[in-house]
């Protein structure tokens, strides 16, 4: 995993955002699951339970990438952090609407913003064209 960017940002990432997920959960008691408006979790980050629930699946996948292969961990650090790109954009349009099921905040589009400049920066640009840097048996 030491000579492979890929697999150690996608299982920090993976390990850090279901953690997340997980603390999560301790702020969204009495939270409705798709509610708009939700607990800040860290006093800034407002997250409800569907927030959550995505939170502990780009964690997994991440996690498992990670620690299967360097090929696996470039393909979902890349998918993920387009989402993210996309989630961060979209997201500053979503604020105060019924359409704001993960109960996003401005705080939560930077921080899927910088996550997704970390996911796709390295996806894309650490590996490329190393035969051994995409190798299922990369340490």
């Amino acid at each position: 995993m030491r000579s492979s960017p890929n697999r150690l940002i996608a299982t920090i990432f993976g390990a850090v955002y279901i953690l997340v997920g997980l603390l999560g959960f301790a702020v969204t008691g009495g939270v409705g699951f798709l509610a708009t408006e939700g607990g800040l979790l860290l006093g800034i980050f407002m997250v409800n339970p569907l927030h959550n629930v995505a939170h502990l699946l780009i964690g997994a996948a991440l996690l498992i990438a990670g620690l299967t292969s360097a090929r696996a961990a470039k393909g979902v650090n890349i998918t993920i952090g387009a989402v993210y790109l996309l989630l961060g954009i979209v997201g500053f349009f979503l604020v105060g609407t019924a359409l704001n099921i993960l109960a996003l905040n401005t705080f939560d589009h930077f921080l899927h913003l910088a996550s997704a400049i970390v996911l796709l920066g390295v996806g894309l640009g650490a590996e490329r064209g190393t035969r051994a840097g995409l190798s299922t048996r990369a340490a």
